[in-house]
């Protein structure tokens, strides 16, 4: 899946992260590519960088959302500034 928050309301994000949930509850492996701050409700997150294009491509961070906002990553400060553990 790649980025399915795109265009979406606000509500719909909402319920599209309980559908997720809902999926690995019930024993399904579950993968999302995705740049929105809904990386939070993440189990895990793979931050692939340190840029964008030919400047990425580099895993530079792995773990929890609550690791990632004390990562000296693009990603983690970002999302450290608008999500608090």
């Amino acid at each position: 899946m790649n980025e399915p928050t795109t265009g979406l309301h606000i509500a719909n994000v909402a319920r599209l992260v309980n559908l997720l949930n809902d999926m690995v509850d019930d024993g399904t492996s579950v993968i999302v590519i995705e740049h929105d701050l809904d990386i939070a409700a993440s189990d895990w997150v793979i931050d692939i960088g340190p840029g964008a294009g030919s400047a990425g491509g580099t895993v530079v961070f792995e773990g929890t959302p609550a690791e990632l906002v004390e990562a000296e990553t693009p990603t983690g400060q970002h999302l450290a500034r608008a999500v608090q553990y």
